[in-house]
């Protein structure tokens, strides 16, 4: 069990976009949740009250912007302001899902880049710092003016899998589209096993003649990647693995949103299992063969570190010692 965290500098309070994981990092650094209000009117305005005081103390606010997106953002930003105004000391946002980090750069002329506007809309309110989790695009966090650390779920991801005796050349980690290659090949070298990618003779967005870079015949074939929203990415790279011999054919992704007909989608895929964090809480139906692994505490451990003023540097290490396990 863990015991309650001495110092009473800190307050950690949760908005309504992932209740159930605040709760878990909350038990696992010992810190209760602050206790805070949050209503809308018909019209869609958001009010907040902070029922504690705040004055003084380093805040810590856990917010994923999942969907309803915009509704969680604005929460966001109001309970920003609202401990600004009362003083804080400091606030930290703990984002374990950052929306519109997908809106990195302009793909086509005239368009915007909301990541970039977001992090200003954070950044103006009064942020101090934020903590994420698996940044859609690593160079998000160079919109901020202000430390991000963006912790890394491939240490935990690789961890499951070498207690399950996924290692070495029986495995192959699949990146299921060519611009995953970086993750993919970092749960590669955790797990001792080698890579391979599904690429497309077309641009992405047909998806009709994919095939495999480098071999999965006779393998168990893990795809990895960050999102999973639609479901369609995981479901033609699956059966492209399939066809090329894949023995057995898992799932993994940091963030599951599982819009539209994503659950159809993957409940036809030839996967065995869908192994995602419990970053968004989704209100959609999920994968009948879904298994979620916890981010909390790894969460709790960098909000501890934090304001300890300890190192986050040992969090982002991606090595598994398979020897201890």
């Amino acid at each position: 069990m863990v015991q309650p965290y001495a110092d009473k500098q800190i307050k950690l309070f949760s908005l309504t976009g992932n209740q159930a994981i605040a709760e878990k990092i909350s038990k696992a650094a010992g810190i209760p949740l602050g206790k805070v209000s949050s209503r809308q009117f018909s019209d869609g305005e958001i009010q907040i009250n902070i029922e504690e005081s705040v004055r003084g103390v380093d805040v810590y606010i856990i917010q994923s912007t999942s969907f309803p997106v915009n509704d969680h953002l604005w929460e966001l930003l109001i309970m920003i302001d609202a401990c600004v105004r009362a003083s804080a000391n400091s606030v930290t946002v703990v984002m374990p899902y950052f929306g519109y980090a997908r809106q990195d750069r302009t793909a086509a002329p005239r368009e915007p880049i909301t990541a970039k506007l977001v992090a200003n809309m954070l950044v103006k309110a009064g942020v101090s710092r934020v903590v994420t989790l698996d940044l859609h695009a690593v160079q998000v966090q160079g919109f901020f003016d202000i430390p991000v650390d963006n912790l890394f779920t491939v240490p935990l991801f690789a961890e499951y899998y070498a207690k399950k005796g996924f290692t070495g050349e029986d495995v192959v980690i699949v990146s299921p589209k060519n611009s995953g290659i970086k993750r993919a090949r970092g749960l590669a070298e955790s797990l001792n096993a080698p890579i391979a990618i599904v690429d497309y003779a077309q641009d992405d967005s047909e998806r009709e003649e994919g095939y495999i870079i480098g071999d999965v015949a006779g393998k168990k074939a893990i795809l990895i990647d960050d999102i999973i929203n639609t479901g369609r990415t995981f479901s033609e790279a699956s059966k492209i693995v399939q066809a090329n011999g894949a023995t057995e054919i898992y799932a993994v992704a940091s963030h599951g949103l599982f819009a539209g007909k994503a659950t159809q989608r993957l409940d036809a895929a030839p996967i065995q299992e869908i192994l995602v964090t419990d970053s968004v809480d989704s209100k959609e139906q999920l994968p009948k063969n879904i298994k979620f692994l916890s981010a909390s505490e790894l969460i709790a451990d960098a909000i501890v570190r934090i304001h300890e003023r300890r190192p986050v540097s040992p969090l982002f290490d991606a090595t598994v010692h398979l020897d201890s396990n």
